[in-house]
């Protein structure tokens, strides 16, 4: 490890300003909390100024005795500041915007009015004993001259963090670099800070920049929340700092995943699945040729361990599957198949992806049983070769069905009151003479919900001998399930009449 880097979490301050957000006091006074039990430096606790509730939650926070620092905005106006050291948090974080198109469009500002009302406004924090950071709002977008004069100006007043946000997030990481090794020229024993926005998705890359040129402190979110497009992911920032540069940061990694469902549950912003480090997906593997190599070695297609970040590897069912993650994914819910066994669950799994259906860890359960369940290829008398349905609105169902027994070739066509029953019908039929059955009981459950639900069908046969089979079978068509567990009970019928013979 090389260097240690500061972290400045301001999930409660700009993470809150992503539309629709809005935490009450005691639920940022709980987030506060396992921020501090997370790790980071310092802990951004909100905007003092801007309401009354956000006043008390700040001063609340402040009065926890937190291992990290408490940090509050304000502009560089008194009133803001007055209402920032009234919290009594550790950090009063200043901030005016720089660039010139802010100076005109919304502050009516000389470059000249802005630097003394920087300059000021940070020697009367200073003046009143609270330590200060100053941000130049805009500095991505400010002449780099006239920016570092700002802040030269700022760290003479006693500032002990000079922070470049990326405001509307049009730095590219060659840029952050260059403009933080400018600022470092001029910071004296100020600390950089790098503070990015993810309008192009480079927020992370960019505070990864500027950290690499010299920044001892960057601004994140967790999850990214922010305005627009949100900040710089805490927890990919983090990570790569660690394992791709091998900096420090003072943040319990083990506890990102549960830190990132707090915030989700607490300001209702879920993260996408293939959200990297705390996304559903992110520890997930689908494809044969990866699960295989996984099973074999972990770090072949996982560059984090997942314990590392409070995660844990999973694998998922679905066409790409292959059978090393199959028999892992069974394995861990103590279902151990044989190998031919295991081919067909593959192959039924196969099937099912292929129809555009998600396969659930219930369904997968769903398979196997039905699967292991099912007397093996080299006792099925009975193979299915044709299979049709016909219905609709006004239409007779109509099933037209044909299997292999013994060499020959059965049809049967069947009506009935639907198109399951028009099936077991056309079944019963063909195979009358041969083996006369009576489906006994049928049952059909969906296993998970929407409408491409897999379907698991039981189903109990009887001949006229009085044996009786029970059969089931999971699939996501009902009707081609429902015949699957039909033969498949009689099957097991036949094989118990050739037993007796």
């Amino acid at each position: 490890m090389t260097r240690r880097v500061s972290v400045l979490d301001t999930t409660l301050r700009d993470g809150e300003q992503t539309p629709g957000v809005s935490l009450t006091a005691e639920e940022k006074v709980q987030l506060a909390r396992q921020l501090d039990r997370l790790g980071v430096d310092v802990i951004e606790v909100g905007f003092p100024i801007a309401s009354d509730g956000e006043f008390q939650a700040a001063k609340r926070i402040a009065e926890e005795g937190l291992k990290a620092k408490t940090c509050v905005l304000a502009r560089a106006v008194k009133a803001d500041m007055d209402r920032a050291l009234d919290t009594e948090a550790d950090r009063v974080h200043i901030f005016i915007a720089t660039s010139d198109l802010h100076l005109k469009h919304k502050l009516n500002l000389t470059r000249e009015q802005a630097y003394e009302k920087a300059v000021g406004a940070v020697e009367y924090v200073r003046s009143h004993g609270s330590e200060v950071e100053f941000s130049a709002e805009d500095a991505t977008r400010t002449d780099i001259d006239y920016l570092t004069k700002v802040f030269r100006g700022t760290s003479e007043a006693g500032a002990a963090y000079l922070d470049v946000p990326d405001t509307v997030g049009v730095a590219y990481p060659d840029k952050m670099k260059e403009i933080v090794r400018k600022v470092k020229g001029v910071a004296g024993r100020s600390v950089v800070s790098v503070h990015c926005h993810d309008d192009f998705g480079l927020a992370v890359a960019n505070s990864l920049a500027g950290v690499l040129a010299g920044a001892g402190q960057f601004h994140a979110t967790i999850n990214g929340l922010g305005e627009r497009a949100g900040n710089a992911s805490l927890e990919e920032a983090v990570m790569a700092l660690s394992m791709l540069h091998g900096y420090r940061t003072g943040v319990d990694t083990s506890l990102i995943y549960e830190t990132s469902r707090l915030v989700s549950r607490l300001t209702g912003v879920y993260v996408q699945p293939n959200k990297a480090i705390v996304g559903d997906n992110a520890f997930g593997h689908e494809s044969g040729i990866h699960t295989h190599g996984l099973v074999h070695d972990a770090s072949t297609y996982e560059a984090i361990k997942p314990e590392t970040v409070g995660r844990r590897s999973w694998f998922s069912a679905g066409k790409h599957a292959g059978l090393h993650g199959i028999r892992a994914q069974l394995g861990s819910m103590g279902v151990e198949p044989t190998d031919e066994q295991l081919k067909l669950i593959v192959e039924k799994v196969k099937e099912v992806g292929d129809v555009g259906k998600t396969v659930t860890d219930a369904d997968l359960l769903a398979i196997a049983n039905s699967i292991m369940g099912q007397i093996g290829p080299e006792g099925r008398a009975i193979k299915l070769e044709e299979f049709v349905v016909v219905t609709g609105y006004r239409v007779m169902p109509t099933a037209s069905i044909g299997v292999s027994l013994g060499g020959k070739e059965y049809k049967a066509t069947q009506m009935g009151v639907g198109p399951v029953d028009a099936a077991m019908k056309a079944i019963q039929e063909m195979l009358k003479d041969t083996v006369n059955v009576q489906l006994s009981e049928y049952r059909l459950e969906a296993i998970t919900g929407g409408s491409n639900a897999l379907a698991e069908v039981t189903v109990r046969v009887e001949d006229d001998m009085g044996l009786r089979a029970t059969a089931r079978v999971a699939g996501p068509d009902i009707v081609q399930t429902s015949v699957e567990s039909m033969l498949d009970g009689i099957n097991k019928l036949m094989m118990k009449r050739a037993r007796l013979a």
